[in-house]
């Protein structure tokens, strides 16, 4: 018995969050491997480009609210979502035509439209913050569990509880729909196959009549429509907060290299490689012990490897390790 109580500790408060945060950090790593591997530059404007979209999200949600339109058991926000994704896209287009074609057309340098979207990045946060304020913003409703850690109690007679919230839960059907929509637009449609022939080879795909700039208008409105996905399930899953969608920039990042820049597939790997180690490194592993260790054993500490409050940095040394031993990523990208 004291090992399936250790059994539902460990998927209650590791497996389950992980798995859902590295549903979360695959869809933005998918948005950071499209930008990089077909516009061939490191998007830094990504995690507020996020913040922008579940922001729309959130503004509508709460529109919906005060008309009393919902969902039932299911949060508001999925009702919100295409309008967020709609105006995500809008935003990226404007910035795509105000500022990146410009730079585009020039050839410059990959590094020089890496400096313009870190400038892109900080208007895009301050508008995100003056529209909606730099604050903790609730939007979730609804039923805010699938079962309840009492529910669970009850129907098995253990002492551990096994909590799922509704939003980990659409977190990871929706990421699955979206990663399968995503490999099939790629893989059989005539806009996936042009964009994956401008990734390989540009001129080849030039000389072959695709227009690019349909190319970098689909990618775009794609790496939107992720973005926003991506936002709103972090969102509902924890809360809103603008620079919190920053801060996830590094683990977009390191996820996206250390599956490989330009791997889908890298990417997708990346989030769930990133998401469990951060999980497992801060995780205390005292309740585990004390079920499966003799009680001559139990430890008196919390045996966590590192507080919560550096998780990002466990990010940051597997990014550097990758960079430094394996700088193609596990499925072989582009090196960085």
């Amino acid at each position: 018995m004291d090992w399936l109580n250790a059994l539902v500790a460990l998927t209650n408060f590791v497996f389950v969050p992980a798995l859902s945060y590295g549903a979360q950090l695959a869809l933005g790593a998918l948005g950071v491997t499209l930008i990089y591997s077909i516009l061939r530059f490191s998007n830094f404007a990504h995690g507020d480009t996020m913040a922008f979209g579940t922001m729309c999200v959130v503004l509508i949600t709460w529109l919906f609210q005060g008309w009393g339109i919902s969902l039932g058991p299911l949060p508001t926000a999925l009702l919100a979502l295409p309008f967020g994704i709609v105006l995500c896209m809008g935003l990226v287009l404007a910035t795509d035509r105000v500022v990146y074609r410009f730079y585009r057309e020039q050839r410059v340098k990959p590094v020089v439209l890496v400096i313009v979207s870190m400038g892109v990045m900080f208007v895009t946060n301050g508008i995100v913050r003056l529209i909606i304020g730099p604050d903790d913003q609730r939007f979730a409703d609804g039923e805010r569990f699938l079962i309840s850690a009492r529910d669970f109690k009850e129907m098995t007679g253990l002492e551990e509880g096994l909590a799922i919230k509704t939003g980990q839960a659409l977190t990871v059907v929706i990421a699955v729909i979206a990663v399968i929509w995503l490999f099939w637009f790629l893989n059989r449609t005539r806009t996936g196959k042009s964009m994956r022939a401008y990734s390989d080879n540009e001129d080849l795909a030039l000389l072959s009549g695709i227009n690019p700039e349909r190319v970098v208008m689909v990618t775009w409105l794609i790496v939107a429509g992720l973005a926003t996905l991506a936002g709103t399930l972090y969102g509902l899953d924890k809360s809103f907060k603008p620079f919190t969608y920053f801060q996830l920039l590094l683990p977009f990042f390191a996820a996206a290299i250390v599956g490989g820049l330009g791997s889908p597939i890298g990417a997708i790997v990346g989030g769930f490689v990133i998401a469990f180690s951060e999980v497992l490194v801060t995780y205390a592993w005292k309740k585990v012990l004390v079920y499966t260790l003799p009680d001559s054993w139990a430890p008196d500490g919390l045996v966590q490897l590192l507080s919560t409050d550096y998780k990002l940095a466990v990010s940051f040394v597997i990014l550097i390790a990758v960079l430094l031993f394996r700088p193609t990523g596990l499925f072989k990208g582009k090196s960085v």
